[in-house]
This record gives C-alpha cells, sequence and structure tokens, in this order.
C-alpha cells in the first residue's frame, strides 16, 4: 500500500472506515483490522457517534496489544439520540474535552493521532472549538487536528488558531462538491483531504442500486439519491462506469477509488465496510492505474450536476458547514 500525507500525519493511501450502516461484533472488527494490517493500512477511522459509541468500544478492544500498528482517527460533536437520528452538534469548549476524555477511556488509548470535529456548530466560533482541541494537544491527549464538512471560510478560520491536519467531507465521483475551491484550498494551506463515503454509500459498486435493497432501519432509505426515479437515473450512470471498469480490469468500487486517487496526491479515500471481501478490493485500487481517456470519460459520465438527487436529506444537509 502506498502512503499519503494529511498534513504532516503520514498515513495509508486508503483508510478503512466504519460500517455505519451495520451493526459490527468485535469478531468483525477484529477480521477487517487484522487485515487491513496485512494490506498495508493502518489510518482506521471512527467517531463517537458510529453505532452509539460501539464501534469506538470494539475498536479499542481489537486493537490491545497493537496499538503502534494504528493511526486512530475519531470524532467528536456530531450527536445521536438513544435511538441513533441526529441530536444537534456540539462545538462548546467544555463539550470538546469532554468527548475527548470519553474516547479515549472507550478506546482503552492514552492519545489519538486525529481528531476531527465531526460537524461545525454553527452556534459556537470555530475559533473557540479548535482552541480547546488546540489545548488538548498540548496536554498529549491528541496529535493531530481534523474537521469535517467544513467551507472554504470556516476551514481557513479554524487553520489560522492551528493548523489542521486533515478535512473530511464527503467526495466521490457523484458528490464533487470539494472541487468548487476546497481541495484548492487544501493543497495552499497544506492540509490532507480524507473522502467519506467515496462509493457513493455503496451506489456506486452496483451491490446497493436503491431503497429495495436496504434493510429497515438503513438510514439510507431516507436518501434523496436512493429514492425510486431518482436511484434509476443513476443506476444508468453506473452502468456507464461499469462498462470502463470492465475495460480497465477492475472492480467498479476500485475504478471510483482510483479515481479519487488521481485527483489528488494529498486526497485519502476511507471506504466503509464489514466484510473482508470489500476490504481486499477497496485496497486494490492502490495498483490500478487509470488511463488519461478514462479519467475524462468518468468525468463526463458524472459531470457536476449529472447525478440525480440530494446527497443527503433536508435534515441532515442543514448541518452541513456552507
Amino acid at each position: 500500500m502506498k502512503r499519503r500525507n494529511l498534513g504532516t500525519l503520514e498515513v495509508s493511501a486508503i483508510a478503512l472506515g466504519a460500517p455505519v450502516y451495520d451493526v459490527t461484533t468485535d469478531q468483525e472488527i477484529d477480521a477487517l483490522v487484522t487485515h487491513a494490517f496485512g494490506l498495508g493500512i493502518d489510518l482506521l477511522d471512527t467517531s463517537d457517534a458510529y453505532q452509539g459509541g460501539r464501534h469506538e468500544a470494539s475498536l479499542g478492544r481489537v486493537l490491545k496489544g497493537r496499538r503502534d500498528k494504528a493511526v486512530i482517527a475519531t470524532k467528536f460533536g456530531n450527536l445521536r439520540d438513544k435511538d441513533g437520528k441526529p441530536a444537534g452538534v456540539n462545538g462548546r469548549p467544555d463539550y470538546v474535552v469532554a468527548a475527548c476524555e470519553r474516547s479515549l477511556k472507550t478506546l482503552a488509548i492514552d492519545t489519538i493521532d486525529l481528531y476531527y470535529i465531526h460537524r461545525v456548530d454553527p452556534d459556537v466560533p470555530i475559533e473557540e472549538t479548535v482552541g480547546a482541541m488546540a489545548s488538548l494537544k498540548t496536554q498529549g491527549k491528541i496529535r493531530h487536528l481534523g474537521i469535517c464538512e467544513a467551507a472554504p471560510a470556516t476551514l481557513r478560520r479554524a487553520h489560522a488558531v492551528h493548523p489542521i491536519s486533515a478535512l473530511q467531507t464527503e467526495y466521490s465521483l457523484w458528490s464533487r462538491d470539494p472541487e468548487g475551491g476546497l481541495l484548492d484550498l487544501c493543497a495552499e494551506l497544506n492540509i490532507g483531504f480524507v473522502a467519506y463515503s467515496p462509493l457513493g454509500r455503496g451506489f456506486l459498486t452496483s451491490t446497493v442500486t436503491g431503497t429495495d435493497a436496504l434493510q429497515a432501519g438503513d438510514l439510507r432509505r431516507g436518501h434523496p439519491r436512493f429514492q425510486a426515479d431518482n436511484a434509476a437515473h443513476n443506476r444508468e450512470l453506473v452502468a456507464r462506469m461499469n462498462a470502463v471498469a470492465e475495460r480497465h480490469g477492475c472492480t467498479p468500487a476500485q475504478l471510483a477509488l482510483a479515481w479519487l486517487l488521481r485527483q489528488r496526491e494529498f486526497i485519502v479515500p476511507v471506504p466503509g465496510t464489514r466484510r473482508v471481501a470489500y476490504l481486499e478490493d477497496n485496497a486494490g485500487a492502490d495498483e490500478v492505474a487509470l488511463s488519461d481517456d478514462a479519467m475524462a470519460e468518468l468525468d463526463r459520465i458524472f459531470a457536476p450536476g449529472a447525478v440525480a438527487g440530494e446527497r443527503y436529506p433536508p435534515g441532515l444537509l442543514a448541518r452541513v458547514n456552507i
């Protein structure tokens, strides 16, 4: 596995994300982490919001005795209620400290390698939130600072308080908003870009083709791009993408990830999965060499505006800092 830099933090070119739509067991996470290390993947991404904190706890248990092999990234501030539904955001300094202490205890570690603001709190100046994170770094409780779904102006303000190592935002063939200035800003400020949902929440792999393929309770059932007419339109785009993958002798997932890796040298995709077979498939994208013609064809298929439907339902979209 090749290596990339998120600011001054060196990590694997592809990360292992949490399967946020499924509840995983310790055994499943142990198998994934063990296999990830064997593939050269060391960046492990989680959050205190995933599976009600259970993913952090499981990750902490399976990393006992091999903490030194992992670069652990976790997040705070994206609140959920007891049923897992969105319950606001919190970026207050006192909450930052409390959330970090809780994650350190849950993960059973002394230091978090990369600590993200999971969502920007519109009621708290970003300078106050980042200031609290910088204090945690001074205390040795975190090593690098990150921020998720931040608008360019917010990212610049945050970085002025303390260098931000990574911006984590949705970016894929069917979600190309970061190309509207964020990527250039990351290059200017030497901030790495961690692309979440790089496989379109499964849609770009052709394993999920609409709400009919999803279990009751799956959050994607409420996402516009998976709904009826939108899904039918988007399946046509994916079919054209699959033809490109077939010509290149790779899987659709590998094609989508390879496209991302070609965009900028500081981009690290973070696909989430609960299956070792999918993890192996994703890791193989590191060896896929896409031609300029293939890149241009994919850009045409998924030109901005080509995908039907917003990337989030209204309530969740309102929580994205723009």
